[in-house]
């Protein structure tokens, strides 16, 4: 299992190492920031981030509190890949979908960077039939980072036959159609710039927050999220700070953003323009406004079904951290399923691990929504009763 892991690891020759960057000027816009740095020095900025994400997790309402858009629409644009892997192709991938056209929500995101395609959020759309006298049902998938934009719609086909769930698949900052062309991968989310990587962290919450907004405006009551990895993170820290998120799915789950980066495989090449500069320790403390573990209790305010799938040969989420959110699950007053599967990081996405995980997720999510949301249940369980006599 290694050997393989390894193996999916290593494929991709395209990953570049990026000089370390506080990234000050990316958190200008962030509420509640603390006074300015009285130096630029690297002792005086770094005391800036420490106070800075201090702050911002004990105001985490605020710091991901956002307005909704007004801007809302959906198109219909082709189908493209847009792939990140050192041997894709556009042309040749393309053209596998020449003629297909696919439905997708676009609006702006509240939250601002300096790349106009990165703000018009891309979710696309996959609708359910409606069904008379029973709730509108949505998930909303959250990918993992570099995945391009194919990744995970097979869940889409999956929920909807399953669950009776529309859903919308999120691109992520900096992700497939809203990745700045200076980029052949998805660096800009996750980077050696701490700032950057804090903003665009924010940005994926508050979005993933949107999309519910425009259910909620097509009439769709109970919703979900399901996210994988960098998705999972997002995932997480949008439903901790959303009440109306019930049925929550990730796909391998971690701790702390910072000790992913210093520990993981997949980034390594981050490490590196960082570690020159910070320890884990201090890495740990400069992500720690977009890290899960800070985020539990917020979690717990409400009722939440949720459904944990981490691996046992992760090297990019070490099995150590994955068993620690495990066990914070467990000792919740939270209704937590929690499942290891023999493989690892990369290889949940091959055979037969990937069916594995689509088989959990959706008998999962056939169930979740009647238990998260139990009064729409009892609801259509009474009106069937009385029509049946």
């Amino acid at each position: 299992m290694n050997t393989w892991e390894y193996r999916l690891e290593t494929r991709d020759s395209n990953r570049v190492v990026r000089p370390f960057e506080w990234g000050l000027e990316w958190t200008k816009g962030f509420p509640g920031l603390p006074a300015p740095p009285a130096s630029k020095e690297p002792a005086g900025l770094k005391r800036y981030f420490f106070e800075m994400n201090d702050r911002m997790v004990a105001n985490s309402e605020e710091f991901f509190g956002y307005k909704t858009p007004t801007d809302f629409r959906l198109e219909q644009r082709q189908i493209r890949v847009h792939g990140t892997g050192s041997h894709s192709n556009p042309e040749i991938d393309d053209a596998k979908y020449a003629g297909q056209f696919g439905t997708f929500l676009r609006f702006t995101s509240p939250v601002r960077s300096p790349y106009p395609e990165n703000d018009l959020v891309n979710a696309r759309w996959f609708p359910a039939p409606e069904a008379k006298g029973k709730p509108k049902r949505a998930m909303i998938i959250v990918p993992h980072w570099n995945g391009d934009a194919l990744s995970h719609n097979g869940f889409a086909q999956l929920f909807r036959l399953f669950g009776g769930a529309a859903t919308l698949r999120l691109s992520m900052p900096y992700h497939d159609i809203r990745m700045p062309g200076e980029l052949k991968r998805a660096d800009y989310s996750v980077s050696s710039n701490i700032g950057r990587t804090l903003h665009a962290a924010r940005q994926a919450v508050i979005d993933i927050r949107c999309c519910v907004d425009w259910l909620e405006q097509q009439g769709y009551t109970e919703f979900g999220v399901i996210g994988t990895s960098l998705g999972s993170c997002y995932a997480f820290i949008a439903s901790a700070h959303d009440p109306r998120i019930r049925v929550n799915i990730f796909n391998h789950a971690s701790t702390y953003f910072g000790d992913v980066i210093w520990t993981g495989f997949s980034t390594r090449h981050v490490r590196q323009g960082i570690e020159k500069v910070l320890t884990v320790d201090e890495l740990r403390h400069a992500f720690a406004c977009i890290s899960p573990m800070y985020f539990f209790e917020h979690f717990q305010r409400w009722k939440k079904e949720v459904l944990m799938i981490h691996t046992e040969y992760d090297r990019t989420f070490l099995p150590e951290f994955s068993r620690r959110i495990a066990e914070e699950f467990r000792r919740s007053k939270l209704s937590a399923q929690i499942h290891c599967l023999p493989c690892g990081h990369y290889t949940l996405g091959e055979s037969p691990y990937k069916y594995m995980c689509g088989f959990l997720a959706t008998r999962f999510v056939a169930g979740a929504f009647n238990r998260a949301y139990p009064k729409n249940a009892d609801r259509i369980e009474a009106a069937s009763a009385e029509a049946a006599g």
